[in-house]
């Protein structure tokens, strides 16, 4: 994926960026991972101090923008003892949106996940949904609708073709199961986490923050343990007591979810969303046979 720097910014943004830090950047490290066109940047100024900052205008990508000013409304409801950066502040002259974060000193975790990493990620989660207000329901920001966009599209799995309602009317347990008032962050992977030096885990990007069920973020990241050849065993929801049903639910409207986007045209300035996508799809298809079977 290509991805500007620092110095790829405009001068009035980067100029920006700096009013918030109240010195002038000297350096500037572009982070990978993620899937904005724009920056991700590690940032120190002059005076010695160090921020994340991430940009982005209109122009790499339409919907970056309104994505970041949701982070930036998330990051600012969001509870003190969430285990997230403070958002330092954020430019946005209509175009260009920057939010400028602490720096963590973290790395995401290695995937295929390692066992160490995958248990602090996994008590961090069982922390995590508190009781929220003011954040959008999870049912807005996440569509399980896809199964129904899909009748006679050409290279749907077969098994899934062959059982679109069944698959849809699961779908709509799951979306029935999204509702909740607890903290979820709606996209967990392992690029959205960071651990420090002492094990511990930073949950970062957050422009789908929103209300839902405790397990969500965790059922996500069993998709993303599977997604890196790994495997974490469905109990591990346990401790949230869900009802079966509604996870079933929610894996199939995942499978919908990643299904029906995959199929699209790439969006601007994100050229490997789509198969990133089609993987995902293939795991919660399998992860959704392997629940009917039972």
């Amino acid at each position: 994926m290509a991805r500007i720097g620092w110095d790829d910014l405009p001068p009035v943004v980067r100029r920006g960026v700096e009013d918030i830090l109240g010195a002038r950047v000297v350096s500037a490290v572009s982070q990978p991972g993620g899937f904005s066109p724009g920056t991700a940047d590690r940032v120190t100024t002059r005076d010695g101090t160090r921020a994340f900052v991430k940009a982005v205008g209109a122009a790499l990508n339409d919907v970056s923008p309104s994505m970041h000013r949701a982070e930036a409304r998330v990051t600012a409801a969001l509870p003190a003892s969430t285990p997230t950066p403070r958002l330092f502040g954020f430019y946005d002259d209509g175009d260009w949106v920057a939010l400028v974060f602490e720096d963590v000193d973290g790395r995401p975790p290695r995937v295929p996940w390692e066992p160490a990493e995958l248990g602090a990620a996994l008590d961090a989660l069982r922390r995590l949904p508190v009781p929220v207000t003011g954040l959008p329901p999870l049912a807005s920001v996440i569509s399980f609708a896809g199964w129904r966009n899909l009748a006679g599209q050409p290279g749907l799995d077969p098994w899934a073709a062959g059982r679109l309602d069944q698959l849809a009317a699961w779908a709509d347990r799951g979306t029935a199961a999204l509702a909740g008032s607890c903290l979820v962050h709606g996209d967990l992977r392992a690029d959205n986490l960071l651990i420090r030096d002492d094990g511990s885990v930073v949950v970062v990007d957050w422009p789908f923050g929103s209300a839902g069920p405790p397990w969500f973020d965790t059922l996500s990241l069993i998709l993303n343990v599977r997604l890196y050849g790994g495997r974490l065993p469905d109990s591990v929801l346990d401790p949230f007591a869900p009802d079966p049903d509604d996870v079933t639910g929610c894996v199939a409207g995942l499978a919908a979810f990643f299904t029906d986007r995959a199929r699209l045209p790439a969006p601007p300035g994100l050229p490997t969303l789509r198969q990133f996508q089609r993987d995902q799809a293939v795991v919660m298809l399998n992860w959704l046979r392997e629940r009917l079977a039972r």
